[in-house]
């Protein structure tokens, strides 16, 4: 937990910003349940390739024997020491995922199971250049998915701190071309960096410069505003919730940074994180151990304890306005290559995890293994564009049905039932008016 409370973290605030804007006081967001949707969506981007049916291989029938013959070596065992966990009859969970597993039995974690992107490409860099501009097969747009859903959206106020967050080195193409998103390695390191001795001075000037009413100078704002909020929580003394434990390494680093986040009540309503390294041609891992087990298992331990550090911060519930969408570029060839590793294939996985989801059921149409029904005769098929559940997650939880503004030419959006929430009638019209939103704290006099 923070070692502030909510007062002093509201005094703070208004004394800082009040020294330096000439007596305005600033108005923080108040508890979850007393505003309209305050849904946040997570996306965890999974690069190079998740080998999905290593994560979720089947368990029975003529498709078992199908996964066994073609990876002889990398098939996930039905007994032994590295046995698939059981989600039920007809699949299983790597055995690396355990605290997955405890999410799933909590019904908090659904899987969509032959999904993805349905471009024909097997180009990293295109198909998540596809995946997060959310236009397959054309790389023309000049703003990502997530940046039309945050210009869109009816549903997020203008005066909040922080809309969107990119944790990590890198804004990622989905958040292209946003003037909203605020990107940080850690919280303990986005602080404003002046001079020990004329910091104050520094950041008055820096405030007088962006006095004007242009979007950089609003921005500019913006930006100064956060700083002075994040410094004030003193996120150094960061103490996880409720005794998680994140795993060691970036990915958990970036998750407690999201959680933090949450946790200040910034207005924040969308944060991506990603996790690379599932690009396995070589030695990922035989009889289900090895690179991609270790690797798995700390993408599930993080997402555990990420969920176990909201579940319950001084009473209240994060989890449950948090949506948590896990995807990857595309899935691996079905047949191993001949270095006991597997190559890049077309049919995935997709993961939604949260308290809105509803979770411990495996979503999708299984189209098999056999031959005749597998993509080009080599990979699996897809029978759930990952539009159709992004979309879900749009309209059900964060209340924006403008699919032909977020995904130009998508249409007869149907849902999966992944996630709860009242349906809406999807916007097909991509004429939608995209105004430059600039999100500002609210001040008064």
């Amino acid at each position: 937990m923070f070692k502030t409370t909510r007062r002093g973290f509201l005094v703070g605030c208004s004394a800082a910003i009040a020294s330096m804007t000439g007596g305005l006081s600033f108005t923080a967001f108040g508890s979850p349940e007393a505003e309209p949707n305050q849904e946040i969506l997570i996306v965890v981007f999974l690069r190079g390739g998740l080998d999905g049916l290593n994560v979720v291989p089947p368990l029975g029938d003529a498709d078992r024997a199908v996964y066994e013959n073609k990876r002889p070596n990398l098939a996930v065992p039905l007994s032994g020491t590295n046995e698939a966990l059981h989600l039920n009859d007809t699949f299983g969970l790597h055995p690396a995922c355990t605290s997955l597993l405890d999410l799933y039995q909590a019904k908090k974690l659904a899987i969509i199971h032959a999904a993805g992107l349905t471009s024909d490409t097997r180009s990293h860099f295109d198909a998540m250049q596809y995946m997060e501009l959310g236009t397959p097969d054309s790389k023309s747009s000049t703003t990502g998915w997530l940046t039309r859903h945050l210009q869109s959206s009816a549903a997020i106020p203008d005066n909040v701190i922080m809309p969107a967050m990119a944790v990590g080195n890198l804004s990622p193409t989905s958040l292209l071309g946003s003037r909203e998103s605020i990107g940080m390695t850690s919280p303990n390191d986005f602080d404003f960096g002046g001079h020990w001795r004329y910091g104050d001075g520094q950041r008055y000037a820096l405030r007088s410069i962006y006095k004007g009413s242009s979007w950089l100078h609003q921005a500019g704002i913006q930006t100064l505003d956060a700083i002075d909020v994040v410094e004030n929580a003193n996120p150094g003394n960061y103490t996880p919730g409720n005794g998680a434990v994140y795993p060691g390494g970036g990915f958990g680093r970036n998750l407690q940074a999201v959680a933090q986040m949450i946790k200040l009540q910034l207005g924040l309503r969308v944060a991506t994180v990603d996790l690379g390294g599932w690009d396995t041609h070589e030695y990922q891992g035989d009889d289900g151990a090895g690179y991609f087990a270790s690797h798995l298992a700390e993408l599930s331990d993080g997402l555990a304890a990420f969920f176990t550090d909201l579940s319950n911060d001084g009473g209240t519930d994060h989890t449950k306005r948090t949506t948590v969408i896990v995807m990857s570029e595309f899935g691996r060839s079905l047949q191993e290559n001949g270095s006991r590793g597997s190559d890049h294939g077309h049919g995935n996985i997709m993961l939604v995890l949260g308290g809105g989801v509803n979770g411990g059921t495996v979503y999708g149409k299984w189209p098999g293994l056999q031959t005749a029904n597998l993509y080009d005769g080599r990979d699996l098929d897809i029978t759930t564009d990952y539009r159709r559940v992004l979309s879900e997650i749009l309209i059900r939880r964060l209340e924006n049905p403008n699919l032909g503004t977020i995904f130009p030419g998508y249409k007869d959006y149907a849902p999966v039932g992944v996630v709860q929430g009242a349906d809406m009638t999807p916007i097909y019209d991509s004429a939608t008016p995209l105004g430059t939103k600039v999100y500002l704290p609210s001040v008064q006099r």
